[in-house]
């Protein structure tokens, strides 16, 4: 490297590594009626650990941190997770929710009890094999993108406005 650009390394490397880690999943909030069917298919209740991948706003956890749960908000943009504390406060639930700024994939689920995705096909198939090692009983949730030849043990379909939404539940077998 020519020696006048190392005074600029850090400023590169920053520029590549922030490239890196911005989200490729394009941001939706999930309708409250679906968050409200989601947590009620996973039957979400106090015990639970409930991981939200690519949270958003966190309204999938507060509702879960309003039922007794714990959970953790995970998501690779920063401004999402500083938005999802900020509403986990003004809720009076942010003492029960871990907030995550890091990639879903690296996210250790091994506390998991209840598993909340609302991302893309893609997303959903790439994360099976990570899914498939939770501890049995666990609960995998997902709005409206179901898990390729998965068959989910239920279906719910949520009407807002004139539009479906899909919620699919899986609970991970024994081995």
């Amino acid at each position: 490297m020519p020696p006048i650009l190392l005074p600029l390394l850090p400023f590169l490397l920053w520029g590549l590594l922030g490239a890196a880690v911005q989200p490729s999943v394009r941001y939706e909030p999930t309708p409250m009626s679906v968050v409200q069917a989601m947590t009620d298919l996973a039957a979400v209740k106090a015990g639970d650990m409930v991981y939200d991948l690519g949270c958003g706003d966190g309204r999938i956890v507060i509702a879960a941190a309003q039922l007794g749960a714990a959970a953790a908000c995970v998501d690779i943009d920063a401004g999402r997770i500083a938005e999802a504390r900020d509403n986990a406060r003004r809720a009076g639930v942010a003492g029960r929710i871990a907030f995550r700024h890091e990639d879903l994939f690296n996210t250790d689920l091994r506390e998991a009890t209840v598993v909340m995705l609302f991302l893309s096909p893609d997303y959903n198939l790439a994360l099976r094999e990570k899914l498939q090692r939770l501890k049995p009983g666990t609960r995998v949730v997902s709005h409206w993108h179901a898990m390729g030849d998965w068959k989910p043990q239920k279906k719910v379909d949520v009407r807002v406005n004139s539009r479906e939404h899909p919620v699919y539940l899986w609970v991970i077998a024994g081995s």
